[in-house]
């Protein structure tokens, strides 16, 4: 019995290390990565003749987001490069932060580098900002002097946002209303604040409403917003409150937004010296469809109150 144990438990350890195939090498520094970081450069630049140089006149470029469909060859890939030069000012391909690229020396499928990079730019004709992040497998040839395949994973919807943006294709996206029942909400509410009616204010947003403040590191939740200005209003006390010019309601076509923009000016009185201050506040407040505020987003400067 001992032997067949001893011989069953070598055969498990045998069949683990069986499992372990050493194919290759990874480099953090490597020839082949400063081909990659010149090419990079070329791209940026739109210097087709040094691109042209290190493209092998058979490559592929891959679409690796959609079962690895080719896109073209070495022609494509000049042309991407001088559509850049032409349509986007500011061009840079730079390494995503805090990512670096890999060089990998494989004994089955040969040499690859892998790159994570941003391709940053502005669009000429639209001043749409092209952040772009994208990771690149470029597989090279034996002496790491030219690229014989590029597989490429990114998400084109900034590329969908620089289509729409075209002058030519000018549309309307909504309505804006001076009046409207959304904006009589937010006026409601505002001025159920400043006469103490808690309630009837906090009646008006939805239960789960957020809370974007410029002078906070966070999104707040009501019950944190409501603690926050507990604060300040353990110093000081709003006097009065008015509208600042008119109240605007925006009816999105685009992702159906519901927005009011509200401009008020604020006078508080500390209540330690009366000392009083003015604040001049932007609210933006998002609907939803039952015409509850479910997101304030706040635009003033909290300093004056310190």
């Amino acid at each position: 019995m001992k032997k067949i144990i001893y011989s069953l438990s070598f055969l498990f350890v045998f069949s683990l290390n069986a499992q372990k195939n050493k194919n290759g090498v990874i480099y953090d520094k490597h020839p082949g990565i400063d081909l990659i970081t010149t090419f990079h450069s070329a791209q940026a630049t739109g210097d087709l003749e040094k691109a042209a140089e290190i493209l092998h006149d058979d490559m592929q470029w891959v679409d690796g987001n959609n079962n690895e469909t080719v896109w073209g060859g070495k022609q494509r890939v000049l042309n991407n490069i001088n559509w850049f030069k032409n349509y986007f000012d500011y061009v840079s391909f730079n390494d995503t932060e805090g990512a670096y690229p890999d060089y990998v020396e494989t004994k089955r499928s040969g040499n690859w580098v892998y790159s994570w990079f941003n391709v940053y730019g502005i669009h000429k004709n639209t001043g749409v900002k092209l952040d772009h992040p994208v990771l690149r497998l470029y597989a090279l040839n034996k002496d790491n002097s030219k690229i014989l395949r590029i597989i490429e994973y990114s998400n084109k919807i900034e590329f969908n946002r620089i289509w729409d943006a075209r002058p030519q294709t000018s549309r309307e996206n909504g309505k804006i209303y001076i009046n409207h029942d959304n904006i009589n909400s937010v006026r409601k509410a505002m001025y159920s604040f400043f006469n103490g009616d808690m309630d009837k204010a906090w009646s008006f947003f939805h239960e789960n409403a957020t809370f974007e403040d410029i002078n906070e590191t966070k999104v707040m939740s009501t019950e944190e917003i409501k603690a926050r200005d507990a604060e300040i209003f353990g110093s000081w006390d709003l006097v009065s409150l008015d509208e600042s010019g008119y109240p605007d309601y925006l009816e999105y076509d685009w992702r159906d937004g519901k927005v009011v923009q509200s401009w008020w000016n604020m006078k508080f009185s500390r209540k330690s010296d009366k000392k009083t201050v003015d604040v001049k506040v932007l609210f933006l407040d998002d609907f939803d469809n039952e015409g509850k505020i479910i997101k304030r987003y706040l635009y003033w400067n909290k300093s004056l109150l310190n």
